[in-house]
């Protein structure tokens, strides 16, 4: 495994993280978590990704027990704030700020975490009250860094303009070879200003692994299939896409290494990427992903890839 410094923090992030969104505490059952957990401190990933609203809780809760006894210094925590936790604690006052980061300590096991992200952009909320409230949680030592999720680059360029406060490390965004967007103005913006990209939904949700084949039936015990992971990723499994994923698996095998592998060894090929975060409920999903980690491969065999894409 591969480590990665973390925008301006002197964090070092594996470049494969795991992510606990629609898995675990919800669509994985607690002896599959602890053994994909496991596997993944065996294979030196590092980095460890949640947020209070999954499973309302239960991805955090399951999570500190799982994490309970492992020496806190062996790993890097980050969980969010934002999404509704009840009728009516939502979004990035200061009032849930501090209210948040003390019930996610809680349901962690720890006295801080790491990366305390915020989920999404509060237009409720002014800008400097979130800013002032995150630099207070973090000098008081309940959060190291703090970092975004989906920011627009005007977001960014007014958080960067507010003197006093701390400063983003990270941003998180969805991007992979099938969602391109972040390319344009957040990763640049964030490169001059000492933020780097955690990346989810670097597989399109497992659409990029290839196993997912138009026209056929979904294949038994995959996200797709799953009441609980499968509901957000409708728009993934269309032929088209499926029909363009399926022309990406000789240019894998040219590269010799699987599908998803090739994805994302693309993604990290992005210097501004720290780190590509993806979900398991297998520990031998972990296996492979993690071997992504330091491929080379010739850029060539990104283009033709990139080229293959571009119609969708």
């Amino acid at each position: 495994m591969k480590y990665r410094k973390l925008g301006s923090s002197d964090l070092e992030v594996s470049e494969i993280s795991l992510g606990s969104w629609l898995t675990y505490g919800v669509g994985v059952e607690a002896v599959q978590t602890r053994a994909c957990l496991d596997r993944a401190f065996d294979l030196g990933i590092n980095f460890i990704d949640t947020a209070n609203v999954y499973g309302r809780g239960k991805a955090e809760t399951v999570l500190g027990e799982m994490l309970e006894g492992r020496p806190r210094d062996s790993y890097v925590l980050a969980t969010k704030l934002f999404a509704p936790m009840s009728d009516t604690d939502k979004g990035l006052s200061r009032a849930q700020i501090l209210k948040q980061i003390d019930a996610s300590l809680q349901r962690l096991r720890t006295d801080y975490v790491d990366l305390y992200q915020c989920h999404r952009f509060d237009i409720e909320t002014p800008l400097e009250e979130t800013m002032e409230a995150l630099t207070e949680i973090t000098r008081q030592g309940k959060v190291r860094y703090i970092g975004f999720s989906e920011w627009s680059p005007k977001n960014i360029e007014d958080a960067l303009a507010i003197p006093g406060v701390e400063r983003f490390v990270s941003s998180q965004p969805q991007y992979s070879l099938l969602f391109r967007r972040p390319e344009a103005k957040v990763v640049p913006l964030c490169a001059a200003n000492g933020i780097s990209q955690i990346v989810w939904s670097p597989l399109a949700q497992g659409v990029l692994s290839g196993k997912y084949t138009p026209g056929q039936p979904l294949p038994a015990g995959t996200r797709a299939t799953s009441d609980e992971m499968g509901t957000m990723m409708q728009s993934w499994l269309r032929p088209e896409v499926l029909e363009v994923v399926q022309k990406l698996k000789p240019i894998a095998h040219e590269a010799g290494c699987t599908l998803s592998q090739f994805a994302l060894a693309w993604v990290l090929r992005e210097p501004n990427v720290a780190s590509a975060i993806v979900g398991a409920s297998r520990p031998e999903q972990l296996d492979e992903n993690a071997a992504a980690s330091g491929l080379s491969i010739d850029p060539a065999l990104f283009g033709r890839a990139e080229e293959i894409v571009a119609g969708l």
